[in-house]
């Protein structure tokens, strides 16, 4: 497994947020952090999620244990302000 995977990889297994938006989720899938999720990416990754184990919404944002996703560039003011709140969350749950 190679540097980048394991990093992905260890930020699922310390339970800490995650947040992934076009391709992005190909990495998710290489570190074996996809199967039972919801999720969204660019499109042509679709197949390649649901054959991992992910179920593939279109969707311009998901939220889902921790990760959340979006299609596309046109997307991101949505994804920024989910990916703030669940960030905001784990830090204040952190410090609990």
């Amino acid at each position: 497994m190679d540097k980048a995977v394991q990093f992905v990889k260890s930020f699922f297994d310390a339970g800490k947020p995650v947040a992934a938006i076009c391709h992005g989720p190909w990495t998710l899938i290489e570190a074996k952090a996809v199967e039972g999720r919801s999720l969204t990416s660019w499109p042509s990754l679709k197949t390649d999620l649901q054959n991992a184990g992910a179920h593939w919404v279109d969707q311009e944002v998901v939220v889902d244990k921790g990760l959340v996703t979006s299609r596309n560039p046109g997307d991101i003011p949505a994804f920024n302000r989910e990916m703030t709140e669940l960030f905001s969350q784990a830090r204040q749950a952190q410090a609990a």
